[in-house]
């Protein structure tokens, strides 16, 4: 893993899905709590209050910096967020580390005898 993307790791839950969210477009906050949604299959919803501190955390650290898209129908105050390319490292080496913790778990899974009554 890479130095400079490990200070950030562990993604909270909520960084990790907004994260998630922004790797296929760019997009503002409203779409994101949909895509958020859409990619958990409803399992995951963030509120506005959840979504705006954890896109201020991840501006701030370099993760996601506002993008310049809009379509002519857009509201002109509608932001959009992208990710960085640091934010792409951050997020590759995250489900690299969660790969592994799974892999792991599984193997002790496997290894496992099931306990008799």
């Amino acid at each position: 893993m890479h130095p400079l993307t490990s200070q950030f790791l562990p993604l909270s839950p909520a960084a990790l899905h907004i994260l998630m969210a922004l790797a296929g477009e760019d997009r503002h906050g409203y779409a994101i709590m949909r895509e958020v949604a859409r990619q958990s299959d409803g399992q995951c919803r963030l509120g506005p209050g959840t979504l705006y501190d954890n896109l201020k955390r991840l501006l701030d650290k370099g993760l996601v910096a506002e993008s310049a898209k809009a379509s002519d129908d857009d509201d002109p105050r509608r932001r959009y967020y992208r990710l960085t390319n640091l934010g792409r490292q951050v997020l590759a080496a995250e489900i690299a580390r969660l790969e592994e913790m799974f892999r792991e778990a599984k193997l002790g899974l496997a290894g496992t005898k099931p306990r008799r009554a």
